[in-house]
């Protein structure tokens, strides 16, 4: 994403599983490696472990994943996706971001409506679902405690997302579900320091907020049951937003193909 910030390529894993900036993650593939095999957060790595192994009555004859999850999507993305952290018995079993839970069903439905999914349900990590023009990915890689990550887990979950930011250099619209995910690509992508504070994007369903380097931000409520369950969400509001990303990057030149994978 040009000019965004200054994306960190130069973050790996330390003997903890944490981020060492003596190692370089120069590819999506070292960034998941990093991913899947980290462990700075042992109460979320206490939790998603105790998940797994106890599972829900609907799963019991599932092998959960359990691990961090990376992001999922085509390296040459135009459209970017930030969701909040895995639900715990939906990535945290599926192992692939907003697979096997109602988010999912909400999200993979639109992407899919909107010509950025080849199908419109995401069931487990082999489905044969292909997303184009689209990388989807989250805040926080472990699924948290009742949903409600600390701040100091989000900030040490960070560096993976700028990471990502980094390398997925074609990005032009990003669609960010909630205000934890609108926070998190802000600062990941540089603007939350850049930015003066009056000047930063605000949270509201429905925001739309062009940035200094041409980057459009969609702002949306997250699809937990929460929101659509109780019609804070419907999905007008929801396919609106998908919508509008299809409608402007429709209307932008495409980039020149990047190296990033």
């Amino acid at each position: 994403m040009a000019g965004v910030g200054a994306p960190a390529r130069r973050v790996g894993t330390g003997p903890g599983g944490g981020p060492d900036a003596g190692a370089a993650l120069r590819s999506l593939a070292a960034v998941e490696r990093a991913i899947v095999r980290c462990a700075r957060c042992p109460r979320l790595r206490a939790y998603c472990r105790r998940v797994a192994r106890e599972k829900k009555r609907a799963f019991r004859d599932w092998i959960y994943w359990g691990k961090p999850v990376p992001g999922f999507g085509d390296p040459a993305a135009r459209l970017l996706v930030v969701g909040v952290a895995p639900a715990a018995h939906g990535a945290n079993r599926t192992g692939r971001m907003f697979t096997g839970d109602s988010s999912g069903d909400w999200l993979y439905a639109a992407l899919h409506r909107y010509g950025f999914a080849s199908r419109p349900t995401a069931v487990c990590r082999d489905d044969g679902l292909v997303l184009r023009d689209c990388y989807v990915t989250a805040a926080l890689r472990c699924a948290p405690p009742a949903n409600k990550p600390t701040r100091a887990e989000l900030e040490r979950c960070r560096t993976y997302l700028r990471a990502e930011v980094g390398l997925l250099g074609r990005v032009r619209v990003v669609v960010v579900l909630g205000r934890i995910a609108h926070d998190a690509w802000l600062k990941a992508a540089g603007w939350w320091a850049r930015l003066p504070p009056a000047a930063r994007p605000r949270f509201a369903h429905g925001a739309e907020t062009t940035l200094p380097d041409g980057t459009v931000l969609l702002a949306s409520y997250h699809p937990s049951r929460q929101n659509t369950n109780t019609g804070k969400l419907t999905r007008a509001m929801w396919h609106a937003v998908f919508r509008r990303a299809r409608a402007l990057l429709a209307a932008a030149p495409r980039p020149a193909a990047s190296g990033a994978g």
